[in-house]
């Protein structure tokens, strides 16, 4: 009798990302909301978070670790940010405050509402919170399978930071191991609403 097949590294990847979207599609609001209000706490018990002058997050969708209790509390003298789509595949990176303007892209998630040239460029931000579907310890990611994280942080595969990159996610968000690919950038932290994880890289 022949033996089954072993799993590709590709097959296992996807295999953990349709596993976690169907868990992170089960959480009720209520929990979404505590879940945010706890990683705001883990988050600005990190100093650098409090001293950064500038912060990337995202607008959370699809039932994305939200990030609508950190916001409000960050310090005065931190630049908040969110991503812009870049037509080389790449993110930019917009001021933005609670109440300006945003306008759907392409995918239809809201962004701000500036032009790319007023963007920053991924190397010019001081720390990047960054969404995933699954992380592992040694700070290896799923994400939605796009790769526009990988695409804008590549240089950060043979440089140390800025930007630090800080994954967001849950705490059940956490797998054993994620099978390597060439394409991968390894996080430096990843949040969860319970504790924030050092990366072994």
């Amino acid at each position: 009798m022949a033996e089954d097949a072993p799993i590709s590294h590709t097959d296992e990847r996807d295999r953990i990302r349709r596993h976690m979207k169907t868990r992170r599609a089960a959480l009720g609001a209520r929990e979404r909301l505590e879940a945010g209000a706890g990683l705001a706490d883990v988050l600005l018990d990190h100093e650098p978070i409090r001293s950064a002058g500038s912060l990337a997050g995202y607008w959370s969708v699809g039932g994305e670790a939200p990030l609508h209790a950190l916001i409000p509390r960050l310090g005065t003298a931190t630049r908040f940010h969110l991503p812009r789509l870049g037509d080389d595949g790449r993110l930019r990176f917009a001021p933005w405050r609670p109440g300006e303007p945003l306008e759907a892209n392409r995918f239809g998630i809201p962004e701000p509402a500036v032009a790319l040239s007023d963007c920053l460029d991924p190397d010019r931000i001081d720390i990047v919170l960054v969404p995933l579907l699954a992380f592992d310890p040694r700070g290896h990611r799923l994400g939605m399978g796009a790769g526009w994280y990988d695409r804008s942080f590549a240089g950060r595969r043979r440089q140390p930071p800025p930007p630090l990159l800080i994954g967001i996610g849950y705490a059940f968000q956490q797998v054993e191991r994620i099978p390597d690919a060439p394409h991968d950038v390894p996080l430096d932290l990843v949040a969860t609403e319970r504790e924030l994880h050092h990366c072994t890289g």
